[in-house]
């Protein structure tokens, strides 16, 4: 056949794309590959490494520190540092306020080594954790929930230490949080007339979170809506257990001349703290 009508076919475009894929892919695998295969990995002494993550953490490179503290781990896995290493690793994400990384990398060191010297304090940073994302009472209230779950933990495991007494504190205000949010959407069905639904609001407070601050408002406001529905027994009642229990509060007041339809002529607490036959016992005695 001759050369003159040997007609040679023009490479589509799709084909000229795929051979130069190949000759990138190629020239990558003979230039040793990206840039991170690159780095030639170096074994550092488990102490260096620790030591480096641990100036990186007192810098406030928190980022950095939690790098090194993961390399101590891989590669030091069975040393001591190791599993110092991974708690550290927890504490520098929450001192940069990364707490979901936190609790993660805490949970892993509870699953781990549940009987390490560390592990009270692995459950005290896992509820600092969560009780540092608690919102406002206006938002959902899940990560609080989360916060008394974990340091009720943290008293109930570790009740002699340190950890549980400020956790019993952290409690308190966690709890009077939710108690809040209790109040805030029993006041918005209080307000559209939904009294069924405010008072199971208002009742939540009263018999769940009964150390708050909010119980004396929470009684005062289930007068309101039993009265508003004709349940004056009732409406009575809460405001007894209010004038026993919190005879100078001002939302007593309220609910006494709320029920009564009398302005109350006395100084809020004087007179109502008297065990028999006082201002209670004569209106309500039950």
């Amino acid at each position: 056949m001759s050369h003159k009508n040997c007609k040679i076919s023009p490479i589509s475009a799709p084909a000229k794309l795929a051979g130069l894929a190949a000759a990138i892919m190629l020239l990558a695998a003979c230039s040793g590959g990206t840039a991170s295969s690159n780095r030639e990995f170096v074994e550092q002494p488990v102490d260096d490494l620790y030591n480096q993550a641990m100036s990186q953490l007192d810098a406030r490179r928190y980022p950095q520190a939690v790098d090194l503290f993961e390399e101590v781990e891989r590669q030091h896995p069975y040393s001591v540092f190791a599993t110092k290493a991974q708690l550290m690793s927890a504490y520098a994400s929450f001192a940069d306020q990364e707490f979901d990384e936190a609790v993660n990398s805490l949970e892993r060191y509870i699953e781990l080594h549940p009987g390490n010297r560390d592990i009270a304090y692995a459950y005290y940073l896992r509820a600092l954790s969560h009780y540092n994302q608690i919102s406002d009472v206006r938002r959902d209230q899940e990560a609080t929930e989360r916060a008394v779950i974990a340091l009720e933990e943290v008293r109930r495991r570790f009740p002699e230490t340190d950890y549980a007494r400020d956790a019993e504190l952290k409690l308190d205000l966690a709890r009077d949080h939710l108690a809040g949010k209790e109040m805030e959407v029993g006041r918005f069905y209080l307000e559209r007339k939904n009294y069924t639904a405010a008072i199971n609001r208002f009742q939540s407070v009263v018999d769940n979170f009964d150390t708050t601050t909010h119980v004396p408002e929470a009684l005062h406001r289930l007068v309101e809506a039993f009265s508003a529905i004709g349940l004056i027994s009732e409406a009575e009642q809460a405001a007894a257990v209010l004038g026993h229990n919190y005879p100078g509060s001002e939302w007593y007041v309220d609910s006494y001349e709320l029920v009564t339809g009398e302005e109350v002529a006395i100084a809020p607490g004087a007179g109502f703290e008297e065990e028999e036959g006082g201002l209670i016992d004569r209106i309500w005695p039950f």
